[in-house]
C-alpha cells in the first residue's frame, strides 16, 4: 500500500464523481487526480488512463525508421483505438522496409508504397502525406528542421529525445514551440518519465513538502559501451555516419545529451528550476568509434545555490547505475518509488501492488503501462480534449543543460547558462548529401581553447 507513516495506513481513497474539465487541464492531459485520505500531507495522487479516450481517426507518420522510431509507431497504436500509422521515411530504403516489416509482422499494419519515403526529403514527404500526427525519430541533428516543418504543417507531434544538439537547434526548437502554442497544436517529447506513472505519483509527495526544501542532487546514467556500426565497402562517409549516428557528435550530441539528458531532467522537473552554471570533466577511455566522450562527471549549479552531480558513463565491465536522488531539508527520495527520513527509514513508498508483480509471485517494480504507451495516450488525449499539451521548449531546456555540461567538459571551463543560451555555436556541415561530410571531427581536449 502507498504509505506516509511507518504503520503502513492504506491512504487511497479515491474521488468519487466527475472531476471539472478546468481541474483536469490544470492538473495535466492524460490523468485526473484523487482525493486521499489519512494522509498528513493531504496529498493527491494521480490516476492515469490507460489507453487514450475514443474519437475521430488519427493518422501517424513515423520519420526515422530505427529501432526508436520503430517503437513509437508501435506506443501510436497501443495508445487507443482508431488510430493508424499510414506513412513512413527514412534516408535508408532498408531501414524502412525494416520497419514495415515489423508493423505488418507484428501489428497487422500494411504500409502501401506510395506512402513510404527515403531521402533526406523523406520528412516533407511524410508530413504532406494526408497524416494528423508525425513521430519525429530521426537522429537529434535532424529534430529542429523537421519539428519546424510539422508545426508549419499544422500536424501534432510526438518528438524524440534530445531535441537538438547545439545551442543554435534547441532556440529553433523553443521557437517552433511558441508557434505551435499559438496554433493549439498538441506536442510530447520523450522524456518518457514526465509521463511514468510512480515518478508522477512521487513528485505530488514532493511537491506537497514530503522532504522539505531540496538542497541537493544526483544523478546518473552509467551503462556499457552503446551499439556501433562499423564502415562497409561502398558507404560514403555521409552514410558510415548517419548509420552510426549515436557515436557521432554532430548527430547525437555526445551521451551527456542523447542518453544522460533523462535524468538530468527528472532533476529539473522535480526542483522546478534550471542550473545557472556547469562545471564538467570527462574523457575518452575506450570508446571504439565516433568523436565522443564515453565518461562525464559534471557539476551543476542552482541559482539558490543547491548542486546537482551529474554522472554519465557508456564503458564495459564498470559498475552501473540509471537513477536520480533528491536530498531535502526532511528527507530524500529516488524520484520513482519512495521517500526516507534523514535517518534512511522508509515513510513512503510506492503501491506496485496491483502493477508491479510477473507470474512467479516477485514484484518488479515496474507499472502496468509502460511510460512509451503513456506519454502517447497522453498526446492522444489532448488532441481529441483539446486540451492544452507542449512540452518541446521544457525538453528544448533540458537538452541545453546537457548541452552547457557538454560544452563545459570539453573546454575545461565553465559554461553558464546565459552563454549557451546566446552561443552561435551549430554542428553539422553546410550541406546534407551523401559524400565526405567535410566535419573535423577531432576529439576534444580541455584546456587548451
Amino acid at each position: 500500500m502507498h504509505t506516509y507513516n511507518s504503520e503502513n495506513n492504506s491512504r487511497r481513497s479515491f474521488l468519487k464523481g466527475a472531476v471539472s474539465a478546468a481541474a483536469i487541464g490544470a492538473l495535466g492531459t492524460g490523468f485526473i487526480m484523487n482525493a486521499c485520505s489519512r494522509d498528513p500531507l493531504n496529498v493527491k495522487e494521480p490516476e492515469f488512463l490507460d489507453k487514450a479516450p475514443d474519437g475521430k481517426l488519427l493518422k501517424a507518420g513515423l520519420i526515422g525508421c530505427g529501432h526508436r522510431g520503430t517503437g513509437a509507431a508501435f506506443n501510436f497504436l497501443n495508445a487507443g483505438t482508431n488510430l493508424e500509422i499510414t506513412a513512413l521515411g527514412d534516408v535508408f530504403g532498408d531501414r524502412l522496409e525494416r520497419c514495415r516489416q515489423q508493423l505488418r509482422e507484428h501489428k497487422n499494419v500494411e504500409i502501401a508504397d506510395e506512402k513510404c519515403f527515403t531521402g533526406f526529403d523523406a520528412y516533407e514527404k511524410v508530413i504532406d502525406s494526408g497524416v494528423d500526427v508525425v513521430l519525429l525519430a530521426a537522429p537529434p541533428y535532424f529534430r529542429p528542421s523537421h519539428f519546424d516543418a510539422a508545426v508549419r504543417a499544422r500536424k501534432h507531434v510526438f518528438m524524440e529525445k534530445n531535441v537538438a544538439v547545439d545551442p543554435v537547434g534547441a532556440r529553433a526548437i523553443m521557437a517552433s514551440s511558441r508557434m505551435a502554442d499559438s496554433i493549439g497544436l498538441k506536442v510530447v517529447t520523450g522524456t518518457q518519465r514526465r509521463h511514468q506513472r510512480d515518478y508522477l505519483t512521487t513528485l505530488e509527495y514532493i511537491k506537497a513538502g514530503a522532504i522539505g526544501d531540496i538542497v541537493a542532487a544526483n544523478c546518473y546514467w552509467n551503462q556499457p559501451q552503446l551499439w556501433h556500426v562499423k564502415p562497409q565497402p561502398g558507404w560514403t562517409e555521409m552514410e558510415a555516419m548517419l548509420r552510426n549516428w549515436v557515436n557521432w557528435n554532430w548527430l547525437s550530441g555526445d551521451h551527456i545529451v542523447e542518453q544522460h539528458i533523462h535524468n538530468i531532467d527528472v532533476v529539473i522537473w522535480f526542483k522546478n528550476a534550471l542550473p545557472v552554471k556547469a562545471l564538467s570533466f570527462g574523457s575518452r577511455q575506450r570508446r571504439v568509434t565516433g568523436d565522443l566522450y564515453d565518461n562525464f562527471s559534471t557539476d551543476f549549479v542552482f541559482e539558490d545555490g543547491t548542486h546537482l552531480h551529474s554522472m554519465c558513463r557508456q564503458i564495459n565491465g564498470c559498475t552501473n547505475n540509471v537513477s536520480e536522488h533528491i536530498i531535502g531539508t526532511k528527507g530524500v527520495s529516488d524520484c520513482k518509488s519512495h521517500i526516507k527520513d534523514l535517518d534512511g527509514n522508509i515513510l513512503w513508498q510506492y503501491d506496485y501492488d496491483q502493477e508491479g508483480w510477473d507470474d512467479g509471485g516477485r514484484m518488479t517494480g515496474q507499472v502496468s503501462v509502460s511510460p512509451y504507451d503513456q506519454e502517447i495516450i497522453h498526446l492522444v488525449a489532448a488532441i481529441r480534449n483539446n486540451t492544452p499539451l507542449n512540452e518541446a521548449e521544457t525538453c528544448a531546456k533540458s537538452t541545453l543543460a546537457g548541452i552547457m555540461g557538454r560544452m563545459s567538459a570539453y573546454t575545461g571551463k565553465e559554461v553558464t547558462w546565459d552563454e549557451v543560451m546566446n552561443s552561435n555555436l551549430r554542428l553539422g556541415p553546410e550541406k546534407l548529401a551523401f559524400g565526405d561530410v567535410g566535419i573535423n571531427a577531432g576529439i576534444p581536449v580541455p584546456g587548451i581553447v
